[in-house]
């Protein structure tokens, strides 16, 4: 046999091993960059009040999460009951980031399910979304007292995410001594 003859054949073993690895690791987490990276610098108005501005300067020195939704999001609904749930037991304050929507259906929609956030950052056009590392929506992201991201859910927060992974982590960040 020649190599000539070998040459696709290796080609096609190492295309089988690529896709093999890829089968192996869960669709649903997707590493982020930003992770242990200070929270990228950002100056918008508020959703309830466009006169008004939400920076992340306003966050720090606090442990915090920091959602990222929209009015139009079907699986930001399916998380939202845990988000209000959390914020009636104050165990993290939890800040929203409006990502790609319009007033008027961000504020109808937070009328309708309520609102579980301290301020809410209007980022109506998804440009600061974009320094954030932001793919869709539901994201939410764990910030520690120095403004550091430590952790990134992409996808709706759901109880044994709450449970196996933030819970611990804000326990442990908010146990820390600043």
């Amino acid at each position: 046999m020649k190599l000539g003859a070998l040459i696709p054949l290796v080609l096609f073993v190492l295309l089988v091993a690529v896709l093999a690895i890829g089968l192996t690791r869960d669709p649903s987490v997707v590493e982020s960059p930003l992770v242990g990276k200070p929270l990228p610098q950002f100056l918008l108005p508020t959703l309830k009040d466009p006169a008004k501005v939400f920076s992340s300067s306003d966050l720090a020195g606090q442990v915090y999460l920091l959602n990222v939704w929209g009015s139009w999001c079907i699986a930001c609904r399916d998380e939202h009951p845990l988000l209000m749930q959390l914020a009636k037991q104050k165990t993290v304050p939890i800040y929203g980031f409006n990502y790609k929507d319009t007033r008027d259906n961000a504020l109808r929609w937070l009328a309708q399910f309520g609102d579980p956030y301290l301020g809410i950052a209007f980022d109506n056009d998804g440009r600061t979304a974009i320094d954030l590392g932001v793919y869709g929506a539901p994201e939410t992201f764990l910030i520690d007292r120095n403004g550091t991201i430590v952790y990134k859910q992409v996808g709706p927060i759901t109880a044994g995410v709450w449970q196996s992974e933030l819970s611990p982590l804000i326990n442990k960040l908010q146990a820390a001594t600043p």
